[in-house]
């Protein structure tokens, strides 16, 4: 006999916020890309000496670890917007390796000094949707919005 799911319909909110986590993640990706196929020269016309050496000198780590958040949270969000509950694991893989270049930014780089209050500008807010988006598809598994 097989087991039928029943799923509960989403509300106006679930598709909200599933759509602007997608856009988040899809910036994410645009950006991902731009920095890694920018030139040092192209670098230097926005940034200064000590910002361009920080960022040809990011280690392969930091800039896969950047790849997976952004591929898994564009994946993760698609698949809440299927209402699939595997978007659940893949938000936590996308937070952990935000996590992860996060330890680089704030601890290894020089970034703040180099940059200022931006880079904790931008990875507070990637850390803080993160968090966000892994208690929201957690919270939807759990009342059957997710199957």
């Amino acid at each position: 006999m097989s087991e039928q799911v029943t799923r509960v319909q989403p509300d106006t909110a679930f598709w909200v916020i599933g759509i602007v986590a997608l856009l988040w993640y899809l910036i994410g990706l645009f950006f991902y890309y731009s920095g890694v196929s920018a030139t040092p020269e192209q670098l230097a016309e926005v940034m200064t000496d000590e910002q361009v050496a920080i960022i040809t000198g990011t280690p392969a780590w930091v800039t896969s670890a950047n790849a997976i958040a952004v591929v898994a949270g564009v994946i993760a969000s698609v698949l809440l917007l299927i209402r699939n509950t595997l978007a659940v694991p893949l938000y936590v893989v996308s937070l952990v390796a935000a996590i992860v270049q996060d330890i680089y930014v704030f601890g290894m780089s020089g970034s703040l000094h180099a940059f200022g209050m931006q880079p904790v500008v931008i990875q507070g807010l990637v850390l803080i949707i993160g968090i966000f988006l892994v208690w929201y598809s957690r919270a939807k598994r759990a009342a059957g919005v997710l199957a």
